[in-house]
């Protein structure tokens, strides 16, 4: 199992240093600073002084890999690539272009956003699973049909509808709860209801189709029908059997999506006022700052593959065989 682990881990590395070259290569290297001065001072007749100040100021007047005017280690150090990534491997941040610690504001961000996606993803998985298992259990049925249906209708909705039609119905119809906002403590599960609710809804139809078929393909083999023939119930069948022999196709995608939890749901979080990841990254973009752009590329690149490491782990608790791989 350690060995297992190991071996996962030494795998991670290479990829991350990939990630990080390339999130440099995107944005110093197709998107020269020269540029990003350009769109950042937003004139129409930008001078050659304004821009190399603005370089200046921003830490990007420095050469992209190799400063052949330098001494020393510096040749290497006083870089942009040594500055603005290497930085990244240690989750040293650095400066926004107007001036914030980056790193700050992604430990005081990362609250609100998992405020928001865990319960949203706790209560939808087992909400969908439940539902699921129902539609397993009376499949080849009327109740079955319907929910298929129901299930493909609430597929084709987009999310924007759930999002503003819940909130005036709900927010502003009903006046449940507040449309948007956002508070420190026990005072923020008031602005959290919604915007849970609402995630739990749009992804009923998508995530109960999709265990439906998990289920749907163990409830055929061989050990369920001897399940069946030793006289077990339907419901303990499934419940016993089938459910957790589904478990390595469920892990997988519940334990990918973790880590991505704390960058927060763009939308989400521009829709209801909440200071998380997500409206960070949109107001990021919005303003041009490119030094959070990178941070938060280079952060969900690193969840993303921590992610996959820790879906490695979790097979090797639900099938000891994948250890010997």
């Amino acid at each position: 199992m350690t060995q297992y682990i190991i071996r996962r881990l030494l795998y991670s590395l290479p990829l991350l240093m990939g990630v990080n070259i390339l999130t440099f290569v995107l944005f110093f290297v197709v998107n020269s600073p020269d540029d990003m001065a350009r769109m950042q001072l937003g004139q129409k007749h930008v001078t050659g002084q304004s821009i190399a100040n603005w370089k200046q100021q921003h830490g990007y007047d420095v050469p992209l890999l190799w400063n052949a005017d330098a001494q020393g280690e510096k040749k290497i150090t006083d870089t942009i690539f040594y500055q603005k990534s290497v930085g990244l491997f240690l989750f040293r941040f650095g400066v926004s272009d107007s001036g914030r610690n980056i790193g700050a504001d992604i430990k005081e961000r990362a609250w609100p956003s998992l405020a928001v996606a865990l319960p949203t993803l706790l209560v939808g998985l087992l909400v969908n699973i439940c539902f699921a298992l129902m539609m397993v259990l009376f499949r080849n049925s009327y109740l079955e049909h319907a929910g298929i249906v129901l299930c493909v209708i609430l597929m084709s909705i987009s999310s924007l509808f759930y999002i503003i039609g819940g909130q005036f119905f709900i927010g502003k119809v009903l006046r449940l709860v507040p449309i948007s906002g956002y508070d420190d403590g026990m005072a923020a599960i008031k602005f959290l209801i919604l915007p849970v609710l609402i995630g739990v809804f749009s992804g009923i139809g998508s995530g109960v189709r999709w265990y439906r078929t998990l289920f749907l393909e163990e409830v055929e083999k061989d050990y369920v029908r001897t399940a069946r023939a030793k006289g077990l119930t339907e419901t303990q069948t499934l419940f016993q059997h089938v459910l957790p022999n589904a478990m390595i196709p469920i892990l997988t995608g519940v334990v990918v999506v973790l880590p991505l939890l704390f960058m927060g749901s763009l939308i989400m979080e521009s829709f209801f006022s909440i200071p998380g990841l997500g409206s960070y990254t949109i107001d990021a973009i919005n303003s041009q700052d490119f030094a959070i752009v990178r941070a938060m590329v280079f952060l969900g690149s690193v969840l993303y593959v921590i992610g996959l490491l820790l879906t490695d782990i979790s097979y090797t608790l639900v099938d000891p065989r994948v250890r010997l791989s």
